[in-house]
């Protein structure tokens, strides 16, 4: 399969794991609570505010506070996700042009040589 690539908001998700060196466990809970990828330095600077937890801690206290879990159930990488996306689309792409083709297959002979009864 040929390599898909990210849109701008994947690409942003994949930019945050690589600069702020969280797992994809910790990419997911962040995406599944709504963060913004662009606003996480804020939050991820517990070396100047020392109250502050360190990021992957902090979105894991999140999202166990909201979800009441630990984790998530199945856990993908946002490429992994695009590679679905993508199997997804082409697979409800050809379920419709399939649809469309037996639309538009001219109706049987028979059903066409049958007279219409006129209207009186």
């Amino acid at each position: 399969m040929k390599k898909i690539k990210p849109d701008q908001k994947s690409q942003a998700w994949i930019d945050a794991r690589k600069r702020h060196h969280l797992s994809h466990a910790q990419v997911q809970m962040a995406r599944e609570l709504g963060m913004n990828p662009k606003k996480l330095g804020g939050i991820d600077n517990h070396r100047q505010e020392p109250w502050k937890a360190p990021l992957p801690e902090f979105i894991q206290y999140l999202y166990f506070k909201r979800f009441g879990k630990e984790r998530p159930d199945a856990i993908l990488s946002v490429e992994a996700k695009l590679e679905l996306d993508a199997e997804k689309k082409a697979r409800k792409r050809e379920e419709k042009q399939a649809r469309k083709a037996v639309a538009e297959a001219p109706a049987s002979p028979a059903a066409e040589a049958q007279p219409r009864p006129s209207e009186p």
